[in-house]
């Protein structure tokens, strides 16, 4: 995707060089670090990282009897504000499967204040600690440190054991505080090789040493016979380890901006994957290295190929539901809606089965893989040319580089003469094409039963509306009331749908009036809400008495009352990260407003039109007076649903423009 290019990424290449590290250490607190009342480079941070180092090793572990991953981190950071004070707690996740059990544990953790002139160190004790479990995979260490005030500095250290040799972590040079210096090293065998890639904006620099390392393996033999003999042996193995150390100085702080899908993906951080190892005496064992070698792993584990060609278990209750359905339109909406109805998903994401479809399809629950492997494999039976696609959500971030990590969701795709159709059976509102939003994340990779693969696009290209149909009257007093009819279609109507799914309707309007400059709702009512193909529909009357203005006899009311956008989502001078609204949309307000008797019009807002460059998007303003009546015209339209940053500014003058115009007002005054 072309957007990708924006992110100027780099794969890292290995210099041969000597490593200068700035010197730090625990435990060696200054007072001049905690008598600073604001960072120096940021006044508006509220805590800033200190310094953070790093060091992952992968070694021998005599006990194990194999390689193992040890990482080592400490960390000081200062807390200028109360805003700060989260950073005090700290949280490290770790696997935690049958498969793979780390370890994490912390120490030297301190929270130092200056009192009176003197430094006060208060120790983390025992019931800061605490473990939470995550999910069925994950769970984390967490601390919350003691004593923190506005001011303090908080240092600790952290150790993850992992009997994996082959996962080396992501690691952030930045945070959303500013950091001062960061430091993260690499110890790898010989044996090893891992593609090192960075992302971000910002670069640390990067030195690399080779240096020798031996291994000594202590083996030992009891002997038989009459008295029996213990002897011990020892092998000495001699090896390259390649050292490589990346340091960051002033990253800034991340800033949250409107409409990205994941701050992560534009974090300097420095990721590895396992490329290839070549031990001693052993073939050389090649791992994935672009996108065709991941998904034919991923193809070829039993959790999810093998599943694909499991049909025996919904065979019957298929032959009846497809009795009599002969187009592909027919059978993908039976079988959409009959998984839909028969498996509930369970929260869980993933690519692959966690209970199995056949277990997931008799039980009625399971996680992404098994509903929808399951409806890939249905879609089949039933003739129709389709395959999974591979896709990581917005949560989990853009698949940037070829690793099985990358991914975390599957959807089905069913191959028409119109293109490809996307489903996914875990979201009772999703229809064909109108993915979940979690799932809109730029591509995903279709996967096909010869284990080839292809990039296609996941974002939409249909415009989804949000059409406005609003006419009031105004009384003489500046009281507004009207009626509203609100029709959502494609995206717009699944996030409606869910949005008031379980929620009380008394508590739903409650909020819809508080949110509407506190008008009075009546008569509310919905329509198609099980019908997910028709629009999502909305009606109700209403009663305002704080909707205009009443100004030396004149009345002035903004037309689109508490429609009206007022606020610039886009304030930043500079912005770095690509503008994503998801879809392509549409908000369209058609308004008819009735003047009171013994007023006219004294001022109207001008008819507008504002373009964006390459038809990305326009805004057209119209309003016209009949009579008593005036009719007004809005409709804003985003063609495109992502911008790169470099449309940024006129992205802002566009959003700019319209809100000018949207805030108009309307000025009645007496005859």
């Amino acid at each position: 995707m072309k957007l990708i290019k924006i992110l100027s990424l780099s794969i890292v290449l290995l210099v041969v060089s000597k490593t200068t590290a700035q010197e730090f250490k625990l435990g060696k607190v200054s007072v001049a670090e905690l008598e600073q009342k604001v960072h120096p480079k940021d006044s508006t941070a509220p805590a800033a990282i200190l310094y953070k180092k790093g060091k992952t090793k992968i070694e021998f572990d005599q006990s194990e009897g194999d390689f193992v991953t040890l990482t080592d981190v400490e960390v000081r950071l200062k807390v200028y504000k109360k805003e700060g004070y989260e950073w005090a707690n700290h949280e490290v996740w770790y696997y935690k499967t049958s498969g793979l059990t780390e370890k994490v544990s912390f120490s030297d953790a301190y929270t130092y204040n200056l009192v009176n002139g003197k430094i006060e160190k208060t120790k983390l004790k025992s019931e800061g600690t605490f473990d939470e479990v995550l999910n069925k995979f994950r769970a984390q260490k967490k601390i919350t440190m003691p004593n923190v005030k506005e001011g303090s500095v908080i240092e600790f250290k952290y150790t993850i054991k992992s009997p994996s040799d082959r996962l080396i972590r992501e690691w952030n040079f930045q945070e959303t505080i500013p950091v001062n210096y960061s430091e993260f090293v690499t110890c790898i065998p010989e044996y090893y090789v891992f593609n090192s890639r960075q992302k971000g904006y910002f670069f640390p620099k990067m030195t690399v040493d080779k240096g020798p390392r031996s291994i000594v393996i202590t083996s030992k033999e009891r002997s038989e016979g009459y008295v029996a003999k213990t002897t011990f042996s020892t092998d000495k193995i001699d090896y390259t380890e390649t050292r490589t150390t990346y340091i960051a100085h002033d990253f800034p702080a991340m800033k949250e901006e409107s409409f990205v899908n994941n701050m992560d993906n534009y974090v300097s951080s420095i990721q590895h994957e396992l490329s290839m190892t070549k031990f001693p005496n052993s073939q050389m064992k090649m791992y994935s290295t672009d996108w065709e070698s991941v998904v034919k792993t991923i193809y070829n584990y039993e959790s999810f190929g093998p599943e694909l060609n499991k049909t025996g278990y919904y065979e019957d209750d298929l032959k009846v539901l497809l009795a009599g359905k002969n187009t592909p339109e027919e059978k993908i909406w039976t079988i959409l809606n009959h998984v839909k109805a028969n498996v509930k998903w369970n929260g869980y994401t993933g690519y692959d089965c966690d209970n199995g479809v056949k277990k997931a399809y008799k039980e009625k629950t399971g996680n992404i893989g098994d509903i929808n492997l399951m409806l890939t494999s249905m879609l089949r039976y039933a003739g129709l040319t389709a395959n999974p696609v591979l896709l990581s959500t917005r949560e989990n971030g853009i698949a940037l580089f070829p690793n099985r990590t990358a991914f975390d969701y599957v959807v089905a795709a069913v191959e028409t003469p119109q293109g490809n159709l996307l489903l996914d059976a875990s979201n009772k509102f999703s229809t064909p094409n109108i993915l979940p939003f979690r799932t809109i994340n730029w591509t995903g990779r279709l996967i096909r039963k010869d284990g080839t693969s292809e990039e296609i696009e996941l974002t939409p290209r249909k415009v989804s509306n949000d059409i406005v149909f609003l006419s009031y009257s105004i009384d003489p007093d500046g009281k507004v009331s009207g009626k509203t009819r609100r029709q959502y279609t494609d995206h717009m109507a699944m996030i409606t749908r869910e949005r008031i799914d379980g929620v009380k309707q008394e508590d739903y309007l409650e909020k819809l009036e508080n949110k509407s400059k506190k008008i009075e709702i009546s008569d509310y009512s919905r329509t198609n809400e099980k019908e997910i193909l028709l629009p999502a529909i909305e009606t109700y009357a209403f009663t305002g008495n704080d909707l205009c203005e009443i100004i030396g006899g004149k009345i002035y009311i903004n037309p689109m009352l508490f429609f009206a956008n007022d606020k610039n989502p886009f304030k930043q001078e500079v912005r770095e990260y690509p503008v994503d609204f998801g879809f392509p949309q549409m908000d369209k307000y058609n308004i008819t407003i009735q003047i009171p008797e013994g007023f006219i019009v004294e001022t109207l807002p001008a008819p507008a039109i504002i373009n964006m460059e390459d038809n990305a998007g326009s805004f057209k303003f119209n309003v016209a007076a009949n009579g008593n009546s005036l009719q007004v015209n809005i409709a804003n339209q985003i063609n495109e649903a992502i911008f790169s940053a470099e449309k940024y500014e006129m992205l802002k003058e566009y959003y700019k423009g319209m809100i000018a115009k949207e805030t108009e007002k309307i000025v009645l005054k007496r005859i």
